[in-house]
């Protein structure tokens, strides 16, 4: 399973900032395949939370993406 892990700020005060994850679950994505398809998850989470601006957002796979 791979993982979105976005950083977010809140819009109203932007130090404000936490990291969220996504699973992606598509069949047999690569992480790869998640940079270029997962902007659409994004674009879902975004549109569900106004308040809130991506910073910056990377892919992986989920296990290990928990450890780091």
């Amino acid at each position: 399973m791979i993982e979105i892990v976005l950083s977010v700020c809140f819009i109203q005060n932007p130090s404000h900032c936490q990291d969220v994850r996504l699973n992606y679950m598509a069949d047999a994505v690569t992480p790869q395949q998640c940079m270029m398809y997962g902007q659409s998850e994004i674009a879902k989470w975004v549109e569900g939370h106004p308040k809130w601006r991506v910073s910056r957002w990377r892919c992986g796979v989920a296990k290990q993406m928990a450890k780091a």
